[in-house]
């Protein structure tokens, strides 16, 4: 008979405590947070974290992009280097478990295995860095995955720090306002691990606790300028208006068109209108749109992008004023480390945890450092699919559940000395 493997569980007590006193950062007073990238609210939850990471013995290190990261070194110097993490900035009145989750229980995952090693007496075989990437989100700044995305070499420090937000301010200078504009080098880890909710409701209605993400879609993040011409709301006789909203009407309509002629291989939205100047009694003269094409392949994205910009011409035409896309943030399709998914799901079995495999729709901080390194996210459900929204919620047992996965992951990777090969059949 094979005996069962011994299994650890995350304290579920710490991981509750760090929880709820994260989400008092930026409280919206109704279950939500509202703590965009680099506002005051996003401040003081790093502040708190990165006391918390000082007083458990981390070493704190902020980068020139802002990630804060807290090392511990347990074992070798040249010891394999573990990263966990995620993000603690939100969107605007979003939900307070998006992100903070995967932060939180990164730190609590660490202080679970470090306890019950020094319990057994064993001797740690890896090092460990918790993160909390800046402006995972986008919210305030463009694009998402900000910080991940110059950690990984995919975006140049220098660009990302003069991103703008709608009132003109950069990162730059809110990194030195918030006190987060570091200097350290970041660590360089061999492997990312991430646990996150699920934001969709696939995983309720199956029944499954534990769903580790095979795939990552791809995204286009296109913005659109809209030019018309700015006029009186009253005496301007229709046919001579140039209104830059109606213009970008047609076009938020073309885009939903897109993803309804491509069922459940291309998502698309406008969330975002900016317009000038913004008055009940003005025609509109300018509208900004950001609009996203999001695809598990590449050839979809293609093929929605080039029909966008044919259409384009046309659809700005039926309200007599012009439009053009001015940038293209893009982000690649791919697939997440198979031995980590392998790992995952070998540990929700033997934690008796019902399972799925799933897609990421969604952007995370893993799909950046995929790019680099051997990487997964592993989600746990969302009541009812919410994410971005105030009503989101995970029970307290499926959020300890996701931290039972996610520290026996790392107890596992730490028994074979970070060899992910072996780490699946780790006992």
């Amino acid at each position: 008979m094979t005996e069962a493997p011994t299994l650890t569980r995350i304290d579920a007590g710490l991981l509750d405590a760090l929880m709820d006193k994260a989400s008092v950062f930026g409280s919206t007073g109704d279950g939500g947070v509202d703590r965009p990238a680099l506002t005051d609210a996003h401040k003081a939850v790093r502040d708190w974290f990165a006391d918390e990471l000082r007083a458990r013995g981390y070493r704190v290190v902020v980068d020139a992009i802002g990630n804060l990261f807290g090392r511990l070194d347990l074992a070798e110097p040249d010891a394999p280097l573990v990263m966990i993490g995620s993000h603690l900035d939100s969107q605007p009145k979003g939900g307070r478990f998006d992100g903070a989750y995967g932060v939180v229980a990164a730190l609590a995952a660490v202080e679970t295995l470090r306890r019950d090693m020094a319990e057994r007496g064993e001797t740690p075989r890896c090092n460990y860095v918790i993160a909390d990437w800046m402006n995972e989100e986008g919210a305030r700044f463009q694009p998402s995955l900000l910080g991940s995305s110059v950690f990984a070499g995919a975006l140049e420090l220098d660009w990302a720090l003069d991103r703008r937000d709608r009132d003109g301010k950069s990162v730059g200078d809110e990194l030195i306002r918030t006190g987060y504009k570091g200097s350290d080098a970041a660590p360089r880890p061999d492997l990312y691990l991430e646990i996150h909710i699920e934001g969709d409701d696939k995983m309720e209605k199956a029944g499954a606790r534990i769903a580790p993400f095979l795939r990552h879609w791809g995204a286009l993040k296109v913005r659109i300028e809209v030019t018309g011409e700015q006029n009186h709301t009253g005496p301007t006789p229709m046919e001579d208006r140039k209104d830059a909203v109606l213009g970008a009407a047609h076009i938020i309509t073309f885009v939903r068109e897109l993803a309804d002629t491509a069922a459940d291989v291309l998502f698309t939205s406008v969330a975002r209108v900016d317009v000038a100047p913004n008055s009940p009694n003005i025609v509109p003269g300018k509208a900004v749109l950001f609009c996203e094409l999001r695809a598990p392949e590449p050839t979809m994205l293609e093929w929605s992008e080039a029909r966008l910009r044919e259409a384009l011409p046309g659809l700005a035409a039926r309200a007599a004023v012009t439009a053009e896309i001015v940038s293209v943030d893009r982000r690649a399709a791919g697939r997440f480390d198979t031995r980590l998914v392998a790992l995952a799901e070998t540990i929700a079995d033997d934690f008796g945890y019902p399972k799925m495999r799933l897609d990421t729709i969604g952007g995370h901080d893993a799909v950046a450092l995929n790019a680099i390194l051997p990487a997964i996210v592993v989600a746990v459900p969302s009541v009812g699919g919410v994410i971005h929204r105030n009503d989101e919620y995970t029970s307290p047992e499926d959020l300890a559940a996701g931290g039972d996965v996610l520290v026996e992951m790392i107890r596992r990777i730490d028994r074979v000395s970070g060899d992910l090969d072996k780490a699946a059949g780790a006992p």
